[in-house]
């Protein structure tokens, strides 16, 4: 009988609770015949324990280890990435509150208007919509509401497009700008920690072999 094949495709990042047993399922993405599948989808891989953390590293060659000892023979293809990286989340949640909530938004909202009125200090914005008034009308005029009301909207509705949000709805399928350096400092921040994780392997193993 020809020896099976095992596709593998691991996840990105997962979230476990303390003291569970990581299983080959939860971490991958498995295609092969439904019986290897279903054994192997149990197949454990690793069990939490206090000293390993909150972020564990499981990478390729360990998930490949465990499919050739619980059927050997197996031709194993691999796809995506060399590691996922796994989380140990706390039992406990913590419900938002209110006052945090509140206070959030007001230094975010005064520290905006702070930055847009500094921006419009620094370039001195009142005298440019005065002379742009004046240019268009040719005469001048100390308070030029029928400019500064639509330019006003206009920023609100400028902000709006940028970050592509129109209250809770998304206006189209593209990130915005905030979502993309979400991802960016996420992935940095994985990046990070698996090569802190795969340091702290490479040292454990040299002591290992040097005692």
């Amino acid at each position: 009988m020809e020896n099976p094949v095992v596709y593998v495709r691991l996840r990105r990042r997962v979230v476990v609770r303390p003291d569970s047993v990581i299983t080959l399922g939860l971490i991958a993405r498995l295609v092969t015949d439904s019986e290897i599948e279903k054994t192997l989808s149990q197949t454990p891989l690793h069990q939490i324990r206090p000293e390993d953390g909150n972020m564990i590293v499981i990478d390729m060659l360990q998930v490949v280890r465990v499919v050739r000892e619980v059927f050997p023979g197996t031709t194993v293809e691999t796809f995506g990435e060399p590691h996922v990286l796994v989380e140990v989340a706390l039992p406990e949640t913590f419900k938002p509150r209110l006052f945090m909530l509140v206070l959030a938004w007001v230094l975010l909202f005064f520290g905006s208007g702070m930055a847009l009125m500094n921006f419009h200090a620094d370039v001195n914005m009142p005298l440019v919509q005065k002379r742009i008034t004046e240019l268009i009308t040719g005469k001048p005029d100390l308070h030029p509401w029928l400019f500064q009301i639509p330019y006003s909207i206009g920023v609100g509705l400028g902000m709006l497009l940028f970050f592509n949000r129109l209250f809770r709805k998304k206006m189209l399928d593209e990130p915005n700008p905030l979502e993309v350096e979400m991802f960016m400092y996420q992935e940095n921040v994985n990046h990070y920690i698996i090569t802190e994780e795969y340091r702290k392997k490479h040292e454990e193993e040299a002591k290992g072999r040097g005692g």
